[in-house]
């Protein structure tokens, strides 16, 4: 690794992350990593919100466009592939600028989590459970087994759940005890935060939602059907694109999905905040405020 920082712009969604981003790359000569799990699917755009190419502002982006919707996304592979971008990066001379707001993948990305082994036969036990019961009958094994993990993964994702589980039987700890302790960062990381009021932010996660639905998701989502998006493990549970298929399989109308992805996303964003607020490295800035750009900047010595 070069003597160049890399710096993270992170914080929950529809925040202002992404503007803040390409304005840093653009001042210091950097290229963006993404850090949004679900951006790295192919043609999952608009629900997304995935910045289209003619709005990058001739800025390389790495890590979007990097799985099909029938792959599986993991944190692992995720760590893996982005540390040799951040890398590359810098070595040519570039500031790696990692954007995004997908929390386990800030924390194995920029504090190196080491992840436990995984054991087939307890992970095929689990998910037999999630197959036959949903996900209320992993949450309930989870909160039995882990309560801390049950309240901090979401409900609804089943596999992510069953990964705990897995994780709880083999090492016999909590599923937080294999996640690394906050120290320096990785490459010495400077990590900006980026935040607004909560009732502005809900605002704007409707504002967003509305014009998702406004923009063809319904028609996004139906053209992923073609090519497997009700097989993915993990795309076809992201917000947005549950809700719209769930509408499609007749399971309310379309202001119901609209609905269920404002709450889905607002409720996401709640659980981001709390994360992300816990890292005493964090410096957080308002995503509000048009002098938000000049304060990192200031921040960062440029």
């Amino acid at each position: 690794m070069s003597s160049v920082t890399p710096i993270a712009v992170i914080g929950p969604t529809a925040t202002g992350k992404s503007d803040l981003g390409l304005d840093l790359a653009e001042v210091l000569d950097g290229e963006i990593v993404n850090i949004d799990a679900m951006q790295q699917y192919r043609g999952m755009d608009i629900g997304t919100a995935k910045l289209p190419v003619q709005e990058r502002r001739g800025i390389v982006h790495h890590r979007l466009d990097v799985l099909e919707v029938t792959e599986i996304a993991t944190v692992a592979n995720y760590q893996e592939a982005a540390v040799t971008d951040v890398e590359d990066i810098a070595a040519r001379g570039k500031v790696p600028i990692i954007v995004g707001g997908s929390m386990m993948y800030v924390q194995s990305l920029l504090d190196e989590w080491a992840f436990p082994a995984t054991d087939p036969e307890v992970r095929a036990r689990w998910e037999r459970v999630l197959a036959e019961g949903g996900t209320d009958a992993v949450h309930r094994a989870l909160l039995e087994r882990d309560p801390e993990a049950a309240a901090s993964i979401l409900a609804t994702d089943g596999r992510r759940m069953v990964r705990a589980l897995e994780v709880v039987e083999i090492t016999g700890l909590p599923f937080a005890a294999s996640a690394p302790k906050i120290g320096e960062p990785r490459w010495g990381t400077r990590i900006i935060g980026v935040d607004r009021d909560t009732a502005q932010l809900d605002e704007r996660i409707a504002r967003r939602t509305d014009s998702m639905f406004d923009a063809g998701l319904v028609d996004e989502v139906e053209g992923l059907l073609a090519i497997g998006l009700r097989e993915g493990v993990t795309a076809a549970r992201a917000i947005g694109y549950a809700q719209v298929l769930d509408h499609l399989a007749g399971d309310g109308d379309l202001d119901h999905a609209r609905e269920r992805t404002f709450i889905g996303t607002r409720r996401y964003v709640r659980r981001q905040r709390s994360w992300f607020r816990r890292d005493p490295r964090v410096h957080w800035l308002d995503g509000a405020d048009a002098r938000s750009t000049e304060q990192a900047l200031t921040w960062l010595g440029e």
